[in-house]
């Protein structure tokens, strides 16, 4: 490692409780909820209603602009389209599939040789990906489409994000031990669009296993390098990274590129690897169920549409949850519903016990600092914290707010437990809807 990043912080790591767990094939359910809201950008509009017949891998959601389509996980018939809870707190516009168990595939799902490959063009390439409903998997859900063709001419460095800082969390770690070949795939036809003939793979040093995979399956001649990088959060944050590999800084407001840099997420390589070989579409992944009262902790291969309350039933929990968390505990969001489906950005559902109830009821600031040490993009939490309740906008515009990538190491380090990262996702919404009315 050449470089560090500036704050971050060493939580428990408590990878132990599911990183010696295989992935195992998640049983489909019997009815599967594929809400129409799986990316940043623009929501999908249904192409099927209720009682029509859908195959494994059929498109059923698609829209013009910053979108990518969504796909049918498991043939049956379309029980409902209509407003169903999603894991982001809000309630969307879903397509519930009655599964007939019998894995239908659609007819336009077809593999490609790798001469077929070798004659794509970049265009052709990006088709692709964009058809099958790829989109940032590391939680972003970026379109992955959108990212490549925006970098174009300007990306001279690829990074793949396998850093999985986040506590309990070891779905990209499993990835790498079990399909290192795939990613690897999927990793030189995000080459082949930009051109390059070099790529790093940033990893962090408690993922051993996971090393010796991916060095053990790179060829030399590719110029895929593996980066292992001293663990410390929140180093999977992409702006951290790319400093941490680099050395490189992306300016305040600026994206990746800037820098000439451009991060994909190992469990995006892979998806890519699928649908440019295998014609598959994005309606699988790993996800992590653990967490301090699971039974029995599992990296599963889920459907996308499964429940939680099916993950839960999956594992099983000794006492009654205090916290069912879409990710992990750092960054994840709390559920108040867990009939809320996996989604393309779920790469964990974290289950945590009652021993984790420890907030003050009347939390003050000491202004101790701790924060402002701790802030990997150089902000100052305490102010920004101040200015939010205060509803001074203009202040938050000069603390940056919008910088804040809620990583959540200010509130992990907060003597008084002050709901930071809340506040100042509110404060971001303020600042939105101030810009909306101007």
């Amino acid at each position: 490692m050449a470089f560090s990043f500036f704050g971050g912080v060493h939580p428990k790591e408590n990878k132990w409780y599911a990183e010696e767990k295989k992935v195992q094939t998640f049983p489909e359910p019997d009815v599967l909820i594929i809400p129409m809201n799986q990316h940043i950008g623009a929501p999908c509009k249904p192409l099927v209603k209720k009682g029509d017949s859908v195959t494994m891998g059929q498109k059923i959601g698609d829209n013009q602009g910053l979108c990518v389509p969504v796909h049918a996980s498991v043939s049956g018939t379309v029980k409902a389209v209509e407003m169903r809870p999603h894991s982001s707190g809000m309630t969307v516009m879903s397509v519930v599939i009655q599964n007939d168990h019998l894995d239908t595939l659609c007819e336009d799902i077809k593999p490609r040789t790798q001469e077929e490959i070798d004659k794509l063009t970049d265009t052709e390439l990006m088709n692709i990906i964009r058809e099958a409903g790829i989109v940032g998997m590391g939680g972003a859900t970026f379109p992955t489409h959108v990212k490549l063709s925006s970098g174009l001419g300007k990306v001279d460095t690829i990074i793949v994000n396998v850093s999985e800082c986040e506590p309990y969390i070891v779905a990209d770690d499993r990835l790498c031990q079990e399909y290192p070949a795939e990613m690897l795939k999927g990793l030189q036809i995000i080459m082949k669009i930009f051109n390059l003939n070099s790529a790093h793979i940033g990893i962090e040093d408690n993922k051993s296993a996971a090393v010796k995979a991916l060095r053990r399956e790179i060829d030399p001649q590719t110029g895929i390098q593996v980066d292992v990088l001293p663990a410390k959060y929140p180093q999977g944050a992409e702006k951290q990274l790319i400093q941490a590999i680099t050395g490189r800084q992306v300016p305040s407001g600026g994206l990746p590129a800037a820098v000439g840099c451009a991060v994909f997420n190992a469990a995006t390589c892979k998806a890519i690897y699928d649908a440019v070989y295998l014609g598959m579409p994005l309606i699988r992944r790993i996800v992590t169920v653990s967490g301090d009262i699971v039974m029995e902790p599992k990296n599963l291969m889920v459907p996308i549409g499964t429940t939680f309350n099916d993950l839960l039933e999956a594992v099983g929990h000794r006492e009654n949850p205090y916290k069912v968390l879409s990710g992990g505990p750092m960054m994840g969001a709390a559920q108040f519903d867990l009939s809320v489906p996996v989604i393309k950005g779920s790469n964990a559902v974290t289950i945590l016990g009652s021993k984790n109830r420890f907030r003050v009821n009347e939390p003050h600031c000491i202004r101790c600092g701790k924060c402002i040490d701790v802030c990997p993009m150089r902000l100052m939490p305490l102010m920004m914290y101040s200015a939010q309740r205060g509803g001074d906008l203009e202040e938050l515009k000069k603390q940056n707010l919008l910088d804040c990538i809620e990583c959540g190491c200010c509130a992990y380090t907060c003597p008084a437990t002050i709901p930071l990262v809340q506040a100042f996702r509110a404060g971001k919404q303020q600042l939105r809807d101030a810009a909306a009315k101007k």
